[in-house]
């Protein structure tokens, strides 16, 4: 504490004005990824001596079992009678000052953290688009699920299209669906499974989690954010699609154009 108030003195510069330390640069974690390279984020390799793998391999391996197109309907129905919990935005935000993303291999630090950084990102980047802003402060409050008695396995992580064949880029794919029974279940495990050709995302049933929790609940509440916004939200854990290049063959026109949109978000 003697040290981080140090810090903090007051400090006259070469032109006699004084300033105050932000002490918010003090305590951010930017800095242990500074050095970090793109290339070794969402590392999924397996290492059974490391904890926070192990917890990222769990969390899949649990989604992988039980996610199947069934349990994913439940979840609909249970989850969109908007009748579980009210509350505003920054109580939402406070809540995820309390989770820590039991699927994420980088960070260990708790989901709020993460919100305000995407958003002043975002604020950086795109200092115009207001509304872009408020997306990326918002994108994960679906995960307030976890508080509500939701497993983070049906909340946190990558998600999947479920009623049809699951995606060879899906995060620990070989190995992680063996007990899922949609796998063995001829009306689902084909190309299109359940689908037809370029049927559009908007009819395509994904894996229960936050971002299609949060789509639903802005929806329900008549948001105004704009449809880019929603595409963001919705679909920005979608990694098999946005960042695999699988699904594309369930696409339509309008998913390719909001695509530019949703990577840029990521």
């Amino acid at each position: 504490m003697r040290n981080l108030a140090n810090q903090l003195r007051l400090e006259e510069n070469s032109n006699g004005k004084i300033w105050f330390l932000d002490p918010s640069e003090l305590l951010r974690p930017e800095s242990a990824f500074a050095a970090k390279p793109i290339t070794a984020f969402r590392d999924y390799s397996i290492d059974t001596n490391d904890p926070i793998k192990e917890r990222v391999r769990k969390t899949y391996l649990d989604m992988h079992t039980y996610q199947t197109f069934d349990f994913v309907q439940d979840r609909l129905a249970y989850w969109t009678q908007f009748n579980k919990l009210k509350m505003n935005i920054m109580n939402a935000l406070d809540k995820l000052n309390d989770l820590v993303d039991e699927s994420d291999p980088d960070v260990n630090i708790p989901n709020i953290v993460h919100a305000f950084q995407t958003a002043e990102r975002i604020r950086t980047e795109h200092p115009t688009l207001d509304w872009f802003h408020l997306t990326g402060l918002i994108h994960d409050l679906g995960k307030i699920m976890a508080f509500y008695g939701e497993p983070q396995w049906a909340t946190v992580g990558d998600t999947f299209a479920v009623g049809c064949q699951f995606a060879d880029s899906i995060v620990y794919r070989e190995t992680s669906f063996e007990q899922n029974p949609d796998l063995h279940n001829a009306k689902y495990n084909t190309k299109y499974g359940i689908y037809e050709p370029n049927c559009g995302l908007s009819k395509v049933t994904l894996s229960w989690g936050h971002d299609e929790y949060l789509y639903r609940v802005l929806m329900h509440n008549k948001t105004t954010l704009p449809e880019e916004g929603l595409n963001m939200i919705r679909y920005h854990s979608f990694y098999p699609w946005h960042s695999g290049n699988d699904y594309m063959h369930l696409c339509n026109e309008t998913d390719l154009k909001m695509l530019p949109w949703i990577l840029e978000f990521k």
